[in-house]
């Protein structure tokens, strides 16, 4: 019995805390779906919570010289809702909300100016056109610049028995959403698009008697191709852009697949060791592509954000202890291998994760801390920012709770 609460209290405790710092690391990766509800008692079961990422990431010089401003990356939230119906007892199936990826940042002055400069230098020796508009205006430089996206999948399994415990086959798809927006100088341009669809598929092999569980999970990629318009913040009349006009934008990009492994296993009398090795496909994210239409003198403008990511790897350990019947915690450490290349900074992330379980009410409650360094990284126009940057080592921090209830 006490090996079976503390499988599924490592589970739990690995969303609590361990996973947080994969919501402040792995490129834009944000939450994951619930689908560890699936393997929980009772017929029906439903779990809501939300985790609160604090990141501290801040140039240390831009251009070469010390910089002033403040952190650029936003703090962000991130809900999660699942629920379980068994159908039977060898199926059951699970609806799932949370939002996988997203990215938030805020640039101070010193980040802004360089910009600025940086598009009059590119426009110096541009061919004549609308390529040398950043020379008339002066600069366009971005401000602010985010996207959220939302998933609300439903994932089914059904299980058999083999040898001393139970084979699971997992399978599902979901609905993304995708929002874009960024604030420049002379306006401001929102993509979106409702749904695209994709799909996850898994398998594992658990022994309740031993806290055993193996476990493997698919997700596919998202192919978006977002609809949105650009409206202009600021006149522009040598190109015929008067203020307020508002022009139709399109752009396509891609989120990533990935592949994770997770292990677990009873070590102890009350105690559980577990871990978990992840692949994400972030090199599909090579650039985010955009166009304006008619926005100078009724032609079309083509745009680019640069990423140029590689591959993500992120490895996380730890240890749960039943510490009394209602009460259990664990411990985790994460690495996140950095997917920049130089044309952001993206660095390798070292998170130390908190959690604890308490039985409390009519269901269980999680509650989860973690502190994340960020390592140094730099920037360059050579590899395709948008100006020279620096960054020291930061720390970022984040909070989750949830909450479950079964019958």
């Amino acid at each position: 019995m006490a090996n079976h609460l503390m499988k599924t209290t490592a589970l739990g405790l690995i969303a609590a805390c361990a996973f947080v710092g994969g919501a402040q690391a792995g490129g834009f990766a944000r939450g994951e779906a619930d689908t560890d509800i699936l393997y929980e008692d009772g017929t029906i079961a439903g779990r809501g919570g939300v985790i609160y990422v604090m990141p501290d990431r801040a140039f240390d010089t831009v251009n070469g010289t010390s910089s002033s401003d403040d952190a650029y990356s936003d703090n962000y939230a991130i809900p999660s809702f699942a629920a379980k119906f068994r159908v039977s007892e060898n199926f059951s199936c699970a609806i799932t909300y949370t939002e996988p990826f997203g990215a938030s940042s805020s640039y101070g002055d010193d980040a802004q100016n360089a910009d600025r400069g940086a598009d009059v230098a590119a426009a110096l020796t541009a061919p004549p056109g609308f390529g040398q508009l950043p020379l008339v205006i002066g600069g366009n430089a971005v401000i602010e610049s985010g996207f959220d996206t939302t998933e609300l999948g439903g994932t089914c399994a059904v299980n058999f028995n083999v040898g001393p415990g139970q084979l699971h086959f997992l399978g599902g798809g979901f609905s993304q959403s995708f929002d874009y927006t960024e604030v420049k100088d002379y306006g401001t341009l929102n993509l979106d698009e409702s749904s695209a669809f994709g799909y996850r598929l898994g398998a594992a092999y658990e022994i309740k008697e031993y806290a055993l569980r193996a476990e493997v999970m698919y997700r596919s990629a998202v192919d978006h191709n977002a609809e949105g318009s650009f409206f202009s913040g600021a006149p522009l009349v040598n190109i015929g852009i008067p203020l307020g006009s508002e022009y139709d934008a399109s752009g396509t990009g891609t989120l990533p697949q990935s592949l994770e492994f997770s292990l677990q296993s009873g070590i102890a009398p009350g105690w559980l060791a577990f871990a978990s090795v992840k692949w994400t496909d972030w090199s599909v994210l090579q650039t985010l592509n955009y166009t304006i239409e008619g926005l100078a003198f009724g032609a079309d403008v083509d745009q680019q954000k640069n990423f140029f990511w590689r591959d993500g790897w992120t490895i996380t350990g730890g240890v749960g202890h039943q510490i009394t019947e209602k009460v259990s915690g664990a411990l985790s450490l994460t690495w996140d291998r950095g997917v920049g290349t130089g044309a952001d900074i993206f660095s390798d992330t070292w998170t130390l994760g908190a959690g604890a379980q308490i039985k409390h009410g009519p269901g269980v409650l999680r509650i989860g801390a973690a502190a994340s360094y960020l390592t140094s990284g730099e920037q360059s126009v050579a590899d395709g920012a948008d100006f020279d940057a620096t960054a020291d080592g930061d720390w970022a921090y984040a909070l989750s709770a949830n909450y479950r209830i079964s019958f």
